[in-house]
């Protein structure tokens, strides 16, 4: 730190060094300025971002979708592969579709969406519980933390 300088000083010094005057802080009393490698300096914020979008993960919403006579068989299936996304890291909608008269027995696609939720308890959790809206019945399954 060399403290308050002249600004034709301070680009004498830049300038001797072969390097740049950096603008750091320009909404301060007194305008604070860096001497740096300009170059060098974007070199490694850009090196840096991609290592960091390289470390990141991207989670997706996966949708599984259910009707309210949907068999045994198919059920367990469609667990399976909720419960694959799940390992995977992404948010699982869960979504039960009445269609004609099956809404008025609303109470039996909470049971079916309670047993969805209850296999898939291992790897997930319930992330937005059931919900009616419209014709659908949604539901929100997020991966557990480790």
């Amino acid at each position: 730190m060399i403290g308050v300088v002249p600004m034709v000083d301070a680009r004498k010094k830049a300038e001797e060094r072969d390097m740049d005057l950096v603008l750091i802080s320009p909404q301060a009393e007194v305008p604070v300025c860096k001497i740096m490698d300009y170059g060098k300096f974007m070199f490694e914020q850009a090196k840096k971002e991609k290592e960091n979008k390289r470390n990141q993960h991207i989670t997706e919403v996966k949708e599984v979708g259910l009707k309210l006579r949907t068999e045994e068989h198919d059920l367990d299936f469609k667990i399976k592969n909720a419960v694959r996304f799940l390992k995977d890291g992404d948010r699982v909608k869960v979504v039960l579709k009445f269609r004609g008269r099956e809404m008025t027995y609303t109470q039996q696609g909470y049971a079916v969406m309670k047993q969805f939720a209850e296999a898939c308890q291992e790897v997930g959790q319930v992330d937005r519980d059931p919900k009616v809206e419209g014709r659908n019945m949604v539901m929100f399954l997020a991966p557990k933390k480790n």
